[in-house]
């Protein structure tokens, strides 16, 4: 019966408990009189029980995967890997775990490459925007400044206050184009290594912000690969911003140091925290950004002690 198809195995099972019972009806002493006795009732109704319990146990090992499957799909996470089930038997709902096993593995890996791809694309993008502010929209700036230095002294002196506050917009414009270029594409990244990358970051977001960032770096970090330490950098840095944006945090710290096999980062902050924290784009797309690099991602928040980011990237 393992080779059949489950219907048919559901509907032999009755057919032999049926059998079973009509046998046993037949062949023993028992009969049933043409008013039927308080015996009679008896020995009917436990054989219906035991007719019952039968056909039971005889299902539970057919019908009982399905169930497992079915509770499954109902709480699967697709940013949480290895939700497998465990496959016993030979039978159909053996056939059906695994199936259903595959299926979570194609999907995982079909999701994985996808994004992978965004993700490299939206890094693309961020590059060629930041390259093009740096360039062009920085320059002309620059081009704005110098002009308005070199005006300066042939202005008016009624108006050269007002000439200096306009100087000074163009100051604010410029330092400001560098501030997102830097955020879209962080260069220093690229040229200084990871450990400049967060310092850079944590300066910048405790300069423009209410929040005192401090960080801690364990020297003597092993090299990573590159798409590692963007991974980390961006974990930082959406960790940093909701921090600035959410949390109303007087103090934050973030720490990057080797524990056993893995490199960890924390984001640990003193705001106002969250009893039920609702994963957003924001979480969500740093847990997408671990699971590409095999990281493990967790977020623990409670009401007045703040919220904390855990990143361990395994070497």
């Amino acid at each position: 019966m393992s080779h059949l198809p489950l219907y048919w195995r559901v509907c032999l099972t009755n057919w032999a408990v049926f059998c079973v019972g009509t046998l046993v009806l037949a062949l023993s002493p028992a009969r049933v009189s043409e008013r039927v006795l308080a015996s009679e009732a008896l020995v009917l109704a436990v054989g219906l029980v035991v007719m019952a319990t039968l056909n039971a146990l005889l299902l539970l090992r057919s019908l009982a995967p399905i169930d497992r499957v079915i509770r499954t799909m109902d709480s699967v996470d697709h940013l949480s890997p290895d939700q497998r089930l465990s496959t016993q038997g030979k039978g159909a709902g053996a056939r059906l775990v695994a199936s259903y096993n595959a299926m979570l593995e194609r999907l995982e890996t079909e999701r994985s490459t996808s994004n992978a791809k965004a993700l490299a694309a939206q890094e693309a993008e961020r590059h060629r925007i930041a390259q093009e502010l740096h360039d062009e929209v920085g320059q002309s700036l620059t081009v704005v400044l110098l002009g308005l230095k070199g005006l300066e002294r042939q202005v008016p002196e009624s108006v050269r206050e007002e000439f200096a506050a306009v100087r000074e917009s163009a100051r604010t414009g410029i330092d400001d184009v560098r501030r997102v270029a830097r955020q879209l594409r962080p260069g220093v990244l690229e040229d200084l290594g990871l450990h400049a990358a967060l310092a850079s970051l944590a300066t910048d977001v405790g300069a423009r912000g209410r929040t005192t960032v401090r960080r801690t770096i364990a020297p003597g970090l092993p090299d990573l690969p590159q798409d590692r330490e963007l991974v980390i950098y961006r974990v930082a840095q959406e960790a940093l911003t909701n921090v600035v944006r959410h949390a109303h945090a007087a103090t934050a710290d973030l720490s990057l140091g080797k524990v056993g096999d893995k490199v960890v980062l924390t984001v640990t902050d003193d705001g106002r925290g969250s009893a039920d924290l609702v994963p957003g784009a924001g979480i969500s797309g740093m847990r997408e950004r671990a699971l590409l690099v095999g990281a493990d991602l967790s977020v623990a928040s409670a009401p007045g002690q703040g919220t904390t980011v855990r990143l361990e990237v395994p070497l």
